[in-house]
């Protein structure tokens, strides 16, 4: 008989050992046949484990919080040796150790066998042979010679197969190839077409133009309808597939609302933004920061703010990486001065965007008289800027603007500035691959803390964090 074990090794359960040699369940529910106790995170009927074609099969049954082995989402696998498996996204871990039956060895030890294939097929003369040997090898040569002829049909009826499938196989990759470039095309005309759309938003804001903003819905009604169509090539490529990780899916999702081509994303992307994940996840800077935001009510008001302007919500980690939600913040003295407040405004911009600088701007410390370090007057005048730079400088890339916003217009912006102005050819993936050596070390960590900062943010729990989506009710108003 097949059997396979199972062993509790972290949680708690109706048992530490158990031992099955046909289908059984896993769950919370009391007819499960291994029972989870205590884990809410681990779903009623959680998973179901069944022998089919000679091999275990461990299989999701649709749990709420996902099934991982080492540290990867999966629906089915098969279990061929001893399988570590979490349960949800709690403190439920289990063995699965299959076992195969054992078969009878072959007995080798007879010799008549042997004796008789060198007696009548072996390399004696066959001058020398009896009469019945030499028939029974001149009928065996008969037999080869239309075996051959055989085999070789069937041989090159195999290879006109692998022709054709290799065929296929490259009709497929063409056409994929396709798919992706047309996909690719969709996304950055619907970008191009944000950029017309902002251009127009402005010229009808300060003409109260009522022709205009027809105008701006027909455009937006037609963007809505190219970011369908991008989204069906998406499926049609299984771009989103599941052999996707949790951070994977989060990391593509948050590149997506910045503004990025998930498409044409560079190699090492996804990586570098989980090596800045664990960054967060070694100090408790995000969680006190996301606690003072919430407590003071800039959550919601900066997000709205956000929102209004048409940029994604998720610029609200800028202010995170900016200041830590800080009012009173003050950062170092610089050739343009110092930058104050919760976005870290310079001299310069804070009064190009209407802002009052207060009469100890050249000191180290806040001023209450320095608008500045009000909260209402410099989210608005923030979120301004960052619209301003996001149809212009950035076209339409949200990382390009955390990037510009960053200061570094002698090295940054010029960079940005120097490739042309259309979003497939400017955009932060095009950034990084051709210009990686000329970044400031300090732009490339703050695009990326920031990045990294809205994953944590879409699913907080899941990277061990103890609150939940800061942005979730943003993120609702605005679907």
């Amino acid at each position: 008989m097949y059997r396979i074990d199972v062993r509790v090794d972290r949680g708690e359960a109706n048992g530490t050992h158990f031992s099955f040699t046909d289908t059984f369940h896993v769950g919370r529910d009391e007819d499960c046949d291994v029972q989870i106790m205590d884990d809410p995170s681990v779903s009623r009927r959680h998973i179901e484990v069944n022998f089919h074609n000679d091999c275990w099969w461990l299989r999701d049954v649709g749990s709420t919080n996902g099934t991982f082995i080492a540290s990867q989402k999966i629906d089915v696998v098969p279990l061929t040796t001893a399988t570590k498996v979490q349960l949800g996204t709690g403190a439920t871990f289990l063995s699965l150790i299959p076992h195969s039956s054992e078969r009878p060895a072959v007995d080798d030890t007879s010799n008549s066998l042997t004796q008789y294939v060198e007696h009548y097929f072996g390399a004696s003369d066959l001058e020398h042979a009896g009469q019945h040997t030499r028939m029974i090898r001149r009928a065996f040569e008969q037999v080869q010679v239309k075996q051959k002829r055989k085999y070789a049909k069937i041989i090159g009826f195999i290879g006109i197969l692998f022709l054709v499938a290799g065929g296929y196989a490259v009709y497929l990759h063409v056409e994929t190839s396709k798919q992706r470039d047309r996909a690719e095309a969709i996304f950055y005309a619907m970008k191009s077409l944000e950029l017309d759309i902002a251009g127009i938003q402005r010229i009808v804001t300060e003409s109260q133009n009522e022709q205009g903003l027809q105008v701006i819905n027909k455009y937006r009604g037609q963007r809505t309808e190219m970011e369908k169509n991008y989204d069906q090539f998406l499926g049609a490529l299984g771009f989103y597939s599941s052999k996707l990780t949790e951070p994977e899916r989060l990391i593509l999702r948050v590149a997506r609302l910045f503004g990025e081509c998930e498409i044409n994303m560079p190699a090492g992307f996804v990586t570098e933004v989980q090596n800045y994940i664990k960054k967060w996840q070694s100090s408790d800077r995000l969680e006190k920061a996301l606690r003072s935001a919430r407590e003071k009510g800039y959550r919601e008001k900066i997000s709205d703010a956000l929102l209004s302007q048409g940029l994604p919500p998720q610029f609200f980690y800028l202010a995170l990486q900016e200041s830590n939600f800080d009012i009173n913040a003050v950062g170092p003295k610089t050739y343009k001065g110092h930058a104050k407040g919760m976005w870290q405004f310079i001299p310069e911009t804070a009064i190009k965007y209407g802002l009052r600088l207060g009469p100890l701007v050249d000191l180290s410390r806040p001023d209450l008289r320095d608008e500045r370090h009000n909260f209402e007057k410099a989210t608005n005048a923030a979120v301004r800027y960052l619209k301003f730079i996001y149809s212009t400088d950035a076209q339409a890339s949200g990382l390009l603007v955390m990037s510009s916003y960053n200061w570094g217009e002698e090295k940054v912006v010029k960079l940005i500035r120097s490739m042309p102005a259309n979003p497939k050819e400017r955009n932060f993936w095009r950034l990084l691959t051709s210009y990686r050596d000329k970044i400031p070390q300090e732009t490339y960590d703050y695009v990326f803390y920031i990045v990294s900062a809205a994953v944590i943010g879409e699913n907080p729990r899941f990277f061990g964090f103890k609150f939940d989506n800061p942005l979730a009710s943003s993120e609702q108003r605005s679907g």
